[in-house]
């Protein structure tokens, strides 16, 4: 059954372990998108730890920074995808777009999800989507931080209105939201 389910909180709030184990839920094999841009020594251990998480045979795993609704596509034949993170991939996005001389907007995101959405209509399977959510701490004090928030947000948004789920976890605890 095509189902949707975003899974949110804090950093180390639990959300990526809980993703997992909902995934594992459905039969295997399953699809994991990762974003994690590989651009330094601690990032690259960050990566080789969560690879050493996931159980090898249950999870094939896909590396994209950018492409992620043709990602998505290519992992039609999966009973369950999840990625893991969108926050990440909006960070990949913005770094993008900036080389690029694209102006980072909450029109370009709101573009980039559906996109996604769109990515995955024609799917069978559930898509598990992981973020963070960066609008509960104090406002940044410099205004790339402050879009990289305000993006997010409006990304987070987006999903959680199109999601038959929505779990935010706080201290390695889900709270059901939708």
């Amino acid at each position: 059954m095509r189902e949707l389910i975003l899974v949110t909180g804090g950093s180390r709030s639990g959300k990526s372990v809980y993703a997992r184990n909902l995934a594992e839920k459905h039969p295997s094999p399953g699809a994991y998108i990762a974003t994690c841009p590989r651009i330094d020594a601690e990032m690259e251990s960050r990566i080789t730890k969560h690879k050493l998480e996931r159980d090898p045979k249950f999870w094939r795993t896909f590396e994209t920074e950018l492409d992620l609704p043709e990602t998505i596509k290519q992992c039609a034949d999966f009973s369950v995808i999840l990625v893991d993170c969108l926050t990440l991939w909006i960070f990949n996005l913005m770094n993008h777009w900036e080389k690029n001389k694209i102006t980072a907007s909450e029109e370009e995101v709101q573009k980039s999800c559906a996109a996604i959405l769109c990515s995955y209509q024609d799917q069978i399977g559930t898509l598990i989507l992981v973020t963070n959510e960066l609008g509960m701490g104090l406002v940044p004090g410099d205004p790339l931080s402050r879009l990289y928030r305000d993006l997010a947000g409006r990304m987070n948004q987006c999903f959680a209105g199109n999601a038959q789920q929505v779990w935010f976890l706080v201290s390695g605890q889900p709270l059901k939201l939708k």
